[in-house]
């Protein structure tokens, strides 16, 4: 008597963008493709959460085909790549960052400042000194004036001789009161609305998909995705990933470079 194969373990499927999904050049790979659309096809979906805003993801979601929902900006915003819609979208207290930012300086002097403004075709405003990862547009400034003239949902932060590791820490110590510390990758340390998370922009996400944390497997690299696997069901860490994650994760994968994500997900398709 023959058995039907067991169904796909998880209905939603969330995976980070940079250090995950995308190799080193910005692409997926034909065997990542398929993977997920087998597990698609299998009847889970397929979300991307990324620490990008909107305006920094929507090129690659475009050149992708990508049509789902996207969490951008470390979850501050959800955003429907087929209709190129926000669906929300979720500020930085301006009052409260230029207090931690303040308290920041205090512990470790001072800093090279950027920023990223709110909305779909929000600009990042990169101040002196501070140098932008990867090839991604940015408008420069100089008066750091300029940085509170319209609606952020974020700033990033940079230190002429501290690691990010380093920065990261001593920002939580110094403003973790007022603000969210997150670090998305070497050069990349996050100043949040305070509480504010992957994991706040996926339970909104998979709310609107009818989806549990439950029934969510989970695909990451750096500190920023710690939350998102304290959420879902089963945390995935690629080769490449930073050890603060493959500590929290429920199994690390090939890297980004080796389908990490599609021999997961091949090993778990019917």
């Amino acid at each position: 008597m023959s058995t039907a194969p067991a169904p796909f373990p998880y209905r939603l499927i969330a995976t980070d963008l940079d250090g995950t999904l995308l190799r080193g050049d910005h692409s997926v790979s034909r065997r990542t493709r398929d993977a997920l659309a087998a597990a698609t096809a299998a009847g889970a979906a397929h979300i991307v959460v990324t620490g990008r805003a909107a305006p920094w993801t929507r090129p690659i979601l475009d050149d992708l085909g990508y049509e789902g929902l996207a969490v951008c900006a470390q979850g501050a915003q959800v955003y429907d790549a087929g209709a190129h819609r926000l669906l929300t979208s979720v500020t930085l207290d301006r009052q409260l960052a230029g207090v931690a930012l303040a308290k920041i300086e205090a512990e470790v002097g001072p800093l090279y400042l950027a920023a990223s403004r709110d909305g779909l075709d929000g600009e990042v405003l990169v101040g002196p000194g501070y140098e932008v990862v990867g090839a991604l547009p940015a408008t420069p400034f100089t008066d750091a004036s300029d940085l509170w003239t319209a609606p952020l949902n974020k700033l990033y932060i940079q230190h002429p001789t501290l690691s990010s590791d380093e920065l990261a820490d001593a920002a939580t110590r110094a403003a973790g009161g007022f603000v969210t510390v997150t670090m998305a990758g070497e050069g990349i340390v996050e100043l949040l609305p305070l509480g504010l998370s992957k994991a706040t922009g996926l339970s909104l996400a998979a709310r609107r998909l009818g989806m549990k944390a439950t029934e969510t497997i989970a695909f990451g690299d750096m500190p920023n995705d710690v939350p998102m696997f304290a959420w879902s069901a089963h945390g995935v860490a690629m080769a490449n990933a930073h050890e603060e994650l493959k500590a929290v994760a429920d199994e690390v994968t090939a890297s980004n470079e080796e389908d990490g994500i599609a021999a997961v997900l091949e090993r778990l398709l019917p």
